[in-house]
């Protein structure tokens, strides 16, 4: 019964409390945060990462390994055959404008694809003066391919500097030796005149029934044109509508045959009050003729 009582009298063993404390609660809370997990999954690889290239590019001989590694692994890749460009073809293009365009780009052939810059070659082909438009690419087999459109000359511009071709929009083609060597074309002059090509071929197709008469067209003080037959004599039109005026001038003349007569200038600059200009041998014999019918009342 002693024995008894004394074990009833001996305490119970302490059980553990499952709770975390208060610090261990804290820092998993920490953990849990949105921020410190990516810097845990992300930021610690990468600063290790950085801290070892670091340290593996601090030496120079390294670095410079490293840049000859890459270096020919570029090379190995870059020079593989099927990247290499081995020839140039240029189509749409005279024989004269090829060889510029082979002049202005001057490629050693063969070369790897990724050497050139076929952009800038593009570039550097429209900006010469017979090109209307240019396009450049890489065929396969290695060739660099060039499709020009040219200019088509459309008059030739007299000026001080000498004579030149220019397209329907004024656009310089090519330079002439002399005017002679492209008759075939419509001569214009002034100092402007390249400026107001279209409304000069206008003003030829308009004079068309006046057939190999018309010498030209002269800009006249930057501002109308004049038109230039041959017997010395011009047609002035006017700086607004000078279509509508010459084409009144050929109505004219279609009925009257005004341009058959002795006349040096036609001036349609005031359309009101077109005005005509007789030569001077014309003028001569009208006062001779006025004079002497005058005496002879």
């Amino acid at each position: 019964m002693r024995l008894d009582g004394l074990s009833r009298l001996k305490p119970a063993p302490k059980r553990s409390d499952p709770a975390p404390s208060r610090l261990s609660y804290r820092v998993q809370r920490w953990m849990l945060t949105p921020g410190i997990r990516l810097g845990l999954r992300i930021g610690v690889p990468f600063c290790l990462v950085f801290a070892l290239g670091s340290a593996f590019l601090a030496s120079e001989q390294r670095r410079d390994a490293l840049n000859a590694f890459v270096a020919d692994i570029r090379a190995s890749i870059q020079e593989r055959p099927e990247f290499m460009v081995n020839l140039m073809a240029i189509d749409g293009a005279g024989t004269h404008l090829a060889a510029d365009i082979r002049e202005v780009v001057p490629i050693d052939f063969p070369i790897s694809s990724f050497e050139l810059d076929v952009e800038q070659i593009r570039e550097v082909i429209a900006g010469l003066d017979p090109v209307k438009s240019a396009t450049v690419r890489i065929r396969p087999g290695g060739v660099l391919q060039v499709d020009v459109v040219e200019r088509q000359p459309a008059v030739v511009w007299r000026t001080r500097a000498g004579v030149e071709m220019l397209d329907e929009t004024g656009a310089h083609v090519d330079d002439l030796p002399e005017r002679g060597a492209r008759p075939d074309l419509p001569l214009i002059a002034g100092e402007g005149a390249d400026a107001n090509v279209a409304e000069a071929l206008r003003l030829i197709q308009t004079a068309q029934p006046l057939g190999d008469r018309l010498r030209g067209l002269v800009w006249v003080g930057e501002r109308r044109w004049d038109l230039v037959l041959d017997r010395g004599q011009a047609i002035q039109l006017p700086a607004k509508r000078p279509v509508q005026a010459l084409e009144r001038v050929l109505a004219v003349n279609e009925v009257q045959e005004l341009l058959d007569r002795d006349i040096a200038v036609v001036d349609m600059r005031l359309g009101t009050r077109p005005t005509i200009r007789m030569t001077e041998a014309a003028s001569a014999e009208w006062l001779r003729v006025r004079n002497t019918g005058g005496n002879g009342q």
